[in-house]
């Protein structure tokens, strides 16, 4: 019995995935439950498990979109596993298999042989060249090469001549081009690979925010000294009680969540005519993951401690790295961060993640000389880039949410542990 292995929906919404990678060969004895497949979706890789043992036969191959519901495979329940009485049949029937792959195979190279072949231009030359090689001297060019070059604004040494001794004739010249510079003695050569469908649809959304919204982006920057502080002083406790590393994120994570309860249109966003405004916070954080850029979502962060956020951004984050985020970790969000400062980053204009309505870009820190009472002073500071759709939010809130922000992360003692920083660290 043949049973027919369907793509399953990956979740709501998503009707095509793509066959990112075959787990197994064509032809293999699979065991119930086994990893056979990884699919792409426009939201995340996930694994596709053998719904029952047996020999699988592909019905569709690498690259290819397939909808949901589609089917990607069948599988022989009644084959016997390799090691049992029909084992011999089988192996006969891989042998088979093997045989024709390499025909194929031996066909392709003949069949490429005799392409390049034709593809070779021929060496005969014509009575021209044949007067070019006879009275020409090896370098030379042709007067009829050389008016031609003349022409092109080019020199007769910077042209490989096909004539005798590698003198240039007229039919070098005509196909001579001018160099775009001197090449070096590296490689030169280049590759294509089909991007993921989770890929395209990154760049497509990025394209239709640029296009769809009215975007802008406002500046500020922040001393981070009180936060460095806070860290030095209280960081070896917390990951010795919490098991995760108080880091930056749940400082701005907070601070952020502080800016949307001030300017609550920051935390809405556009659907036709309507605008829909959200007493909840989920905040996407863009990481990168193996297939490129992954926005994972933390629900509810207005429940959250910052050793809760601590623990969810690492959560989250060692998911993307491994490629184990599932669709509904992926959507959804009401407001992003990206941290772009991890990379290095100085200063960028985020793109806001659709339909969101804003986000908020982290930069890297530096110590710069800042004016403080009068007196100049060395102090690590960070550049913070708020993105946003004009649509539905204006400059005063725009600049007012970034300006709460700013002073959060100055005064996180008082803003955002209510004087009280044990108890908001848990310690």
């Amino acid at each position: 019995m043949a049973l027919e292995m369907k793509v399953p929906s990956p979740g709501e919404s998503i009707t095509e995935v793509e066959i990112a990678e075959w787990l197994v060969e064509d032809g293999d004895y699979v065991e119930k439950d086994q990893a056979i497949a990884e699919v792409d979706s426009d939201k995340a890789t996930l694994e596709l498990p053998a719904e029952a043992s047996g020999i699988i036969t592909f019905k569709a191959e690498e690259g290819d979109a397939v909808q949901v519901g589609e089917v990607v495979c069948l599988i022989d329940t009644e084959a016997k596993k390799p090691g049992s009485d029909s084992s011999e049949d089988t192996s006969d029937k891989k042998e088979e298999k093997t045989d024709v792959k390499e025909e194929k195979e031996d066909k392709k190279k003949e069949d490429d042989k005799a392409e390049a072949k034709a593809e070779t231009p021929s060496k005969t030359s014509t009575p021209e060249q044949k007067q070019d090689d006879k009275n020409y001297a090896s370098g030379t060019p042709s007067p009829a090469a050389k008016k031609i070059l003349s022409e092109k604004d080019m020199d007769a040494k910077d042209v490989d001549g096909s004539g005798k001794n590698g003198r240039v004739t007229k039919e070098d010249a005509v196909n001579a081009n001018p160099s775009m510079g001197t090449p070096g003695n590296g490689s030169r050569g280049e590759s294509r690979s089909r991007m993921s469908m989770l890929r395209r649809k990154v760049a497509e959304r990025l394209v239709s925010a640029k296009n769809e919204t009215a975007m802008l982006t406002t500046f500020n920057e922040a001393d981070m000294s009180a936060i460095f502080n806070l860290r030095k002083k209280y960081k070896e406790d917390f990951k010795e009680k919490h098991g995760v590393s108080l880091g930056f994120m749940s400082f701005f994570t907070m601070a952020v969540v502080r800016a949307l309860d001030m300017y609550p249109a920051v935390n809405s966003m556009i659907d036709g005519k309507e605008m829909i405004s959200y007493d909840f916070k989920d905040i996407s954080i863009a990481v990168s993951g193996p297939k490129g850029l992954m926005v994972p979502v933390m629900r509810n962060v207005e429940n959250l401690t910052f050793r809760g956020v601590e623990s969810e951004v690492k959560r989250l984050a060692l998911k993307a790295r491994d490629g184990k985020l599932t669709v509904d970790e992926m959507t959804g969000g009401t407001f992003t961060i990206s941290n772009g400062g991890v990379f290095g980053s100085m200063l960028s204009t985020p793109i806001i993640n659709p339909p969101q309505s804003a986000i908020l870009g982290m930069h890297n820190i530096i110590e710069r000389p800042v004016a403080i009472d009068g007196e100049v002073e060395i102090r690590p500071m960070m550049y913070l880039a708020l993105s946003y759709d004009h649509r539905i939010i204006d400059g005063k809130e725009s600049v007012g949410f970034l300006v709460a922000i700013k002073e959060a992360l100055e005064s996180p003692e008082e803003l955002l542990m209510d004087n009280k920083v044990k108890k908001a660290l848990e310690l």
